[in-house]
């Protein structure tokens, strides 16, 4: 029996990622950038055992169904086979995320996982090479490795592709995201669905990929300058140009919700009044707003006359991932 459990936190990309060239492998069309954030995060409990005949998962104390566990199984058989391992894996998993709505769980999922492996495994894997492991199981997962900003890298193939975390000198600890829920379902087209959907079909797809290494280096610099407004403004436009792929899909569609627009209207009113904030969305129609920390309060003070207090959240940077004590998942016979 070997045994592993580990933290990941949830990633919120600043430039987004958007579009696979590998399907398999996930390597992604673009390079990103992303946030590592406190508010949302994943514990993962992994156990390696000779007594199971499959893989077994559970989230948040409910054992899913052998459909609802496929990816998990698939991520699992791809480790015993990279290591050639020969057992079955039992996964508890707790999100505090809000699952699949638009909040980055698969992210913090996947990094969780890949580091519970780890430690279960003693595979005593490098952070780059736990970043690629994550990737193979959801793409944004590479950037939860790390706290603070991470870039990760599109690659050419398995080896290369992985994030790497961003020298800010700690300028993210005065930043803040606000977020504001105004859906916590689950989605209608999934992240994965969305990708595909647009990649294949979106005229406007072609322009985003022209555009997304100029907002990355864009992005990169102001972190360096420690630039909150440039660094805003580029995210603000890059998430936009990111959903207007979709726009442009056979057939079309979008992750805004009526609510999502209202918040966009909010930041753009409260921005011209002189409280720089800017906005971005990922698939999902739930909206974060990046603030400096100084004016997180007045922000979400002015953002309490048209939203109430518990669709506002406040998360700060996050740290990367972290290795638990483990606890017994199951007996021995």
């Amino acid at each position: 029996m070997f045994l592993g459990k580990a933290r990941a936190y949830t990633n919120i990309a600043l430039i987004k990622y958007w579009g696979k060239k590998d399907e398999t492998c996930i390597l992604p069309m673009n390079s990103s950038l992303s946030l590592t954030l406190d508010a949302f995060y994943t514990e993962t409990s992994v156990c390696f055992d000779k007594n199971l005949t499959r893989d077994y998962f559970s989230l948040n104390g409910e054992e899913q169904s052998v459909q609802q566990t496929a990816k998990i199984a698939a991520f699992l058989t791809m480790i015993r086979q990279q290591y050639q391992l020969d057992l079955f894996a039992k996964v508890e998993s707790t999100n505090f995320v809000p699952t699949a709505a638009g909040l980055a769980s698969s992210a913090s999922g996947f990094a969780a996982l890949a580091g519970a492996c780890n430690q279960a495994l003693q595979l005593g894997l490098a952070d780059a090479d736990l970043s690629r492991l994550a990737r193979r199981g959801s793409g944004s997962a590479c950037r939860s490795i790390f706290g603070g900003f991470a870039e990760w890298e599109k690659g050419a193939d398995d080896a290369s592709s992985f994030a790497k975390k961003i020298p800010s000198d700690d300028w993210e600890n005065e930043l803040a995201m606000l977020f504001v829920l105004v859906d916590d379902r689950i989605k209608d087209v999934s992240s994965r669905d969305g990708m595909k959907r647009t990649v294949q079909t979106s005229s406007f797809y072609q322009g985003w990929l022209e555009t997304a290494p100029a907002d990355l280096q864009t992005a990169k610099a102001a972190i360096a300058a420690k630039d909150f407004k440039a660094l805003g403004e580029v995210t603000e436009a890059n998430g936009l140009r990111m959903h207007g792929t979709t726009l442009g899909a056979v057939p079309p569609f979008s992750y805004w919700s009526p609510e999502s627009l209202k918040v966009m209207t909010c930041v753009r009113q409260i921005r011209a009044q002189g409280l720089p904030c800017y906005f971005t969305m990922d698939a999902g129609p739930n909206v974060k707003i990046l603030v400096e920390k100084k004016n997180i309060s007045q922000l979400k003070a002015l953002l309490l006359n048209d939203f109430s207090e518990n669709q506002l959240i406040t998360a700060n940077a996050g740290p990367g991932l972290s290795t638990l004590p483990v606890e017994r998942l199951m007996s021995d016979d």
